[in-house]
């Protein structure tokens, strides 16, 4: 009943009457009170007027399991959606309920033990980022895994257009020379199988500090638009996007988007330094191959990196 009242005042546009909502979901007055009541216990900001009804208010940024699946347009990527207000890190979650659905999607308002490469931790400011793991369950070689984060990181990308969001391979989301997204890939796997993988992606939406040693490497999307967003929209468009690329990549590899994913890489055209096999490598990315590899051009040779950190001139911290 709360979820239907919810939806009704979403649709609207403007205010409802109580006695409407009574009326059309035979409850009396009093039972939808209460449901307003609830909803409003779980944050959102519903506008009570005396003869005018309720009204939800635009500057709602609620993210729960109701508000992706309701609205959601996938086939299997997010149809399964589990919510969380506070966990240590959605990606540990996932692995801990690898027995779900292939594309089961692990959302959570807060993270206590993020994780990004090389195993960095930072704690999330509660209710500002998106912090969600897509479980998947491709019939790959583990050796494939490790693309998948340039699907996602194309993804990202679609659905942060109007950021200026780019590609900074292998796995960050950067805008205005900054990072506003993380991207997290990690497997189960035998020799020649993949028992499951799981897509970490942190999203820096409303997020409005950043601690002195991140603040000139890090934005976030109302820093850059100047607007608050809201995070179950952000969390949509990337799941739409990603399900739509997934599903291309399973059928042929990368080499149908590749194309597009390098206009979004910064990396190509850029002096970069590479390290990678305890070995530091400089020159400037020519190319992101079909294998997902960055492609360096130094001064005598192509030096294709597959993994390990690249610093991008100009880029958070690489002068």
């Amino acid at each position: 009943m709360k979820n239907k009242i919810l939806s009704i005042l979403k649709n609207a546009g403007g205010y409802v009457s109580g006695q409407k909502l009574s009326n059309e979901l035979n409850v009396s007055r009093t039972a939808v009170w209460k449901h307003i009541n609830s909803l409003k216990n779980d944050g959102y900001n519903i506008a009570s007027v005396t003869n005018k009804g309720y009204r939800l208010m635009p500057d709602c940024d609620i993210l729960n399991a109701n508000e992706i699946t309701e609205a959601l347009k996938t086939s299997f990527i997010g149809t399964n959606v589990i919510f969380y207000d506070t966990v240590d890190s959605t990606n540990n979650e996932a692995k801990r309920h690898s027995d779900k659905p292939d594309g089961t999607v692990f959302i959570a308002d807060m993270q206590t033990s993020g994780r990004g490469r090389l195993g960095r931790a930072w704690q999330d400011k509660k209710g500002a980022a998106v912090l969600m793991s897509i479980l998947l369950k491709p019939d790959i070689s583990p050796a494939e895994v490790s693309k998948i984060t340039l699907v996602a990181g194309l993804s990202v990308c679609r659905a942060l257009l109007d950021s200026g969001a780019r590609i900074k391979w292998p796995n960050d989301i950067v805008t205005d020379g900054k990072k506003i997204c993380g991207i997290l890939t990690e497997m189960s796997a035998e020799i020649n199988m993949v028992n499951y993988a799981v897509l970490g992606i942190g999203i820096n939406v409303n997020n409005t500090y950043f601690p002195d040693e991140l603040k000139n490497k890090a934005t976030s999307l109302y820093l850059v638009s100047g607007k608050k967003q809201r995070r179950a929209e952000v969390v949509l468009s990337v799941l739409e996007e990603f399900e739509k690329l997934y599903t291309e990549f399973l059928k042929n590899g990368l080499i149908n988007i590749m194309e597009e994913y390098k206009k979004y890489c910064v990396n190509i055209g850029k002096s970069v330094r590479a390290v990678y096999r305890n070995k530091t490598v400089t020159g400037t990315a020519v190319d992101v191959n079909c294998d997902g590899g960055l492609v360096i051009k130094t001064g005598t040779e192509n030096v294709t990196v597959s993994s390990g950190e690249v610093s991008v001139r100009g880029v958070y911290g690489y002068v």
